[in-house]
């Protein structure tokens, strides 16, 4: 582990990484030390950061840590927006062994305290701005959590939480310790916390790096949250472990990422960026001349758009399938044919099969639920043994949720979805969490919460609403009750009122008669 990982060098390491003595940082780290003064970071409101000045940064976060008190397995929830800072502060993290658990920054406290109750965190660290609500929050919760700002350049200030000794000879992280925590929507009840491990994460992203040929020269346009898989370990992670350079976006803006593109090589989206890019005057061939990927994932990219995009650009997105609890299973190939409305073959050491009853042979057309099993998957769900087992079998297939068909060649395309999430604007909803809130809201009765397709989200959250009799229906009062309980994509962006929800005779609600219904609803009129 001590040369250089050079490009060609990721095919070393096949199926499986190595034991990562110190974890997925210091395989990381091997791409900083390659050259130091290259540019790894860039943003508009901060000077650029070479990989010499990041491996310093992460240093001296990763000791502030250490003061705080945060020994290896601790668990540390994150709470900011995104910044270059938030990304020294999850390599710190990675550092010093502490369990990074990256949350929505548009959660609201209510939200917030329900991850830091399950986490058991160690540590909120949130923007400085939000301090006093946060503490005020663990106060509330009774919370054994500290609290601290996160400061320029990633430093956490000594003194909150109160500093104190480390344990001495505590060892670095290894491959099979836990780094990351995500909150991802279980297959049933509230959202569940994914364990990945730093050997996990590793293998991803060195297959990666291969299937996408990720190297030295390339400059990622880094237009995602760093809350999610596809910003923090598909984006992040390639950039990193091939030494390139990131040019950071705080938030999408379509003229905006095309001017970065004369200075990039590499851009990852979700479909509404690629709708509102296609929107833009300025998107053409010449503005895409100098990118060799473009690339999407996180929701289905409609094969239109996939086609308006290759007509205006003359590049074909490489379209990807993964979920948190696996990380990327499966993408189109990088050099060879891209098939509009599929998501390609299994990545290098991932194993994929399609459930169907009766059992159906690949080619067949038949539809089932996807099964995959990967290095690069998650250890379970934190404190939650019984939505693990529903979830991953004993020999450790992992049931997604998704319905796909198998092609004879192991092409996969993905044809629905057994699980009931709302994937809008690339961001998971979980009804039965809107639906409790609005169910406590005065006057509702009951609800049912459904997507509907929209042209710019992909699907956009829908609530059909029975009222009391007695009550006063008003749609626009209900979602701003909602917006001190929910985060701004979670609340529904068309509230139905209705007499009573279609069920059927064991009394179940039947959303595909609701979805059926209402699958116009944001469909402009003539």
């Amino acid at each position: 582990m001590s040369e250089s990982l050079e490009h060609a060098d990721l095919g070393r390491w096949r199926v499986e990484p190595p034991v990562l003595p110190g974890g997925l940082y210091q395989l990381l780290r091997q791409a900083f030390l390659r050259d130091p003064s290259k540019v790894a970071l860039e943003a508009d409101d901060c000077p650029p950061v070479s990989y010499g000045e990041l491996d310093s940064m992460v240093e001296r976060c990763r000791s502030r840590l250490e003061a705080c008190g945060i020994e290896p397995g601790d668990r540390v929830l994150v709470y900011v927006e995104k910044s270059p800072a938030n990304v020294v502060l999850y390599l710190a993290c990675l550092s010093r062994g502490a369990v990074y658990i990256p949350v929505n920054p548009s959660y609201t406290p209510v939200e917030l305290a329900a991850f830091v109750e399950d986490a058991g965190a160690r540590l909120v660290i949130c923007d400085a701005s939000r301090l006093a609500v946060v503490a005020a929050m663990l106060k509330d919760l009774g919370a054994h959590a500290g609290v601290a700002p996160l400061c320029s350049g990633g430093l956490i200030p000594i003194g909150t939480p109160p500093p104190q000794l480390s344990t001495p000879g505590v060892r670095g992280p290894v491959g099979s310790d836990p780094a990351v925590i995500l909150y991802t929507s279980g297959t049933t009840g509230p959202p569940r916390g994914a364990v990945l491990t730093h050997q996990a994460l590793a293998a991803n992203a060195l297959a990666l790096c291969r299937a996408w040929d990720f190297r030295l020269e390339d400059v990622l346009v880094h237009a995602l949250p760093l809350f999610h898989t596809h910003g923090l370990f598909v984006a992040l992670h390639c950039a990193l472990l091939s030494g390139a350079s990131t040019l950071f976006m705080n938030a999408f803006e379509t003229g905006a990422a095309i001017r970065l593109w004369r200075r990039a090589t590499v851009f990852m989206g979700v479909p509404t960026h690629y709708t509102r890019l296609l929107s833009d005057p300025g998107l053409s061939v010449r503005a895409a001349s100098g990118m060799r990927l473009f690339t999407c994932g996180s929701a289905p990219l409609l094969p239109q758009t996939w086609e308006d995009f290759r007509l205006r650009t003359g590049h074909r997105i490489v379209e990807r399938y993964g979920m948190t609890e696996v990380g990327i299973i499966t993408s189109n190939p990088y050099g060879g044919e891209r098939i509009p409305g599929t998501v390609g073959y299994p990545l290098e050491g991932v194993e994929i099969k399609v459930v169907t009853k009766p059992v159906a042979e690949p080619g067949s057309g038949a539809a089932g639920e996807l099964l995959v099993r990967s290095p690069g998957s998650f250890s379970g769900y934190f404190a939650g043994p019984d939505e693990t087992a529903r979830v991953v079998s004993a020999d450790g297939w992992v049931s997604t949720g998704d319905l796909a068909v198998l092609a004879d060649d192991g092409r996969v395309t993905l044809v629905g979805r057994s699980k009931d999430v709302i994937i809008t604007g690339a961001l998971n909803v979980h009804p039965p969490e809107v639906e409790a809130a609005l169910n406590s809201l005065p006057g509702v009765v009951e609800s049912a919460v459904f997507g509907a397709p929209h042209p710019d989200f992909g699907e956009a959250v829908v609530a059909a609403v029975v009222w009391d009799a007695d009550a006063n229906p008003d749609a626009d009062r209900l979602r701003q009750a909602l917006s001190k309980k929910l985060a701004g994509y979670k609340i529904p962006k068309r509230i139905l009122l209705v007499e009573r929800l279609p069920r059927n005779a064991m009394g179940k609600v039947q959303k595909t008669i609701l979805r059926s219904r209402n699958a116009g609803v944001f469909t402009p009129g003539p």
